[in-house]
């Protein structure tokens, strides 16, 4: 398989580090619009012939569209912010490649929406657009699919249930991944999809509840955040409820809650002196680049899906889980724990594709494939995964709205 990877920063470095001397992957293009990062990447994986560097701008359609062309690439995986998506998107469909990407563009129930309503044309081109194909989303929408498929014989929810227990030294407020994503999915209001219901909106950061994260992270309080799987589950899996809970931190939120009220969210660009400046652009400058924060960080972070139900006619309650140690992280790999881990479900989704393991054709979720072969794949990417019944009178509603 050849690819076309746009976008080297942390996600991206570990998808090549992690595909790196895999035997399914012909040619890897780092194509990125720093190029000087893009060569950085390239130097770390020892300027390897399985590996070409590009230039590459997210949003030049037709530029896309002529580097696929010139390395006569398989499929186009999106490892930039999701504001790129639809023109990667369409660029792929015009360069007639597959595609995968980590994230929907689109807000609400609207996530996805321009990618699924193009459905019936790449099915007509017999091209494949696996979308929210990272961890979350991604991971632990595989989860979910095995859940229904092998511990469940009914489900009434499924939550994305998200923690870390991760210190950054030296910084008061050190974001681990993409301000930009960040500042999307915790400004914009939280979604639900229940089946009577369908999805609405409720407000960001709203019904807290302590629940019992594994593996030493222990109970952390989790919140309402607007997240991909709850527009994607429903399509695939058939349930009562799902829902979304990040838990951030109080210091997390409240400064969320700041620059929203402040307006340093927007991507509309202001005049400053003269100068036409994104206030976005502004704070993403001010912080620490997510990528250069592992040798500052310690701890663990996990991902997973708590999945409610019936089972032989007995009430079931588990959560199905990865975790990521930083210390491992960097050990392996050099990169932080959560770019890593963001990353290999990406590269094992390439591997089932390169196999023909996983097919299909028009705009699919991760939902839509067998998860037994992903699962079965994740040990041997240093990638385990766990599963625990959890209580569901352990899971304890936070007196704080």
């Amino acid at each position: 398989m050849k690819v076309l990877l746009l976008g080297v920063g942390g996600v991206g470095e570990g998808i090549a580090l992690v595909a790196q001397n895999k035997p399914w992957l012909e040619q890897m293009v780092l194509a990125d619009y720093n190029l000087q990062r893009a060569q950085e990447v390239y130097q770390k994986l020892g300027r390897s012939p399985q590996f070409v560097v590009a230039h590459g701008d997210a949003s030049d359609v037709r530029g896309i569209i002529k580097l696929a062309a010139q390395y006569q690439v398989d499929l186009i995986l999106n490892a930039v912010s999701c504001e790129f998506s639809d023109p990667i998107f369409d660029a792929a469909y015009q360069a007639g490649c597959h595609y995968m990407d980590m994230a929907l563009s689109g807000v609400g129930a609207e996530m996805g929406s321009y990618q699924f309503e193009r459905s019936h044309l790449w099915e007509r081109k017999g091209l494949l657009a696996l979308i929210g194909m990272g961890m979350d989303p991604g991971v632990s929408d595989i989860f979910a699919r095995y859940a229904a498929q092998h511990l469940f014989d009914e489900i009434d929810e499924i939550g994305v249930r998200d923690g870390a227990a991760l210190e950054v030294e030296g910084h008061e407020f050190a974001p681990t991944f993409s301000i930009y994503d960040a500042l999307e999915e915790c400004t914009d209001p939280a979604l639900i999809w229940e089946r009577d219901r369908g999805w609405y909106q409720v407000e960001a950061f709203s019904e807290p509840e302590y629940f019992p994260f594994p593996e030493g992270i222990g109970p952390m309080e989790v919140v309402h955040v607007e997240h991909e799987e709850v527009v994607l589950i429903p399509r695939w899996i058939a349930c009562n409820k799902v829902t979304f809970k990040y838990g951030l931190g109080e210091q997390f939120i409240q400064v969320i809650r700041v620059l929203k009220m402040l307006g340093l969210h927007s991507r509309q660009p202001v005049n400053v002196k003269g100068v036409s400046v994104a206030p976005i652009d502004v704070v993403a400058a001010l912080l620490p680049d997510p990528a250069s924060l592992g040798p500052k960080m310690s701890g663990k972070t996990c991902v997973g899906t708590w999945v409610t139900g019936w089972k032989d006619g007995q009430r079931r309650s588990v959560y199905l889980y990865q975790v990521m140690d930083n210390q491992e992280a960097m050990s392996k790999y050099g990169i932080q724990a959560v770019s890593l881990q963001t990353a290999i479900g990406p590269v094992i989704g390439l591997e089932l594709l390169a196999q023909g393991i996983w097919q299909g054709t028009g705009v699919l979720g991760p939902e839509a494939f067998d998860p037994d072969p992903f699962l079965a794949r994740m040990p041997a990417y240093d990638f385990p995964y766990g599963a625990v019944d959890v209580e569901e009178r352990a899971v304890i509603s936070s007196a704080r709205t």
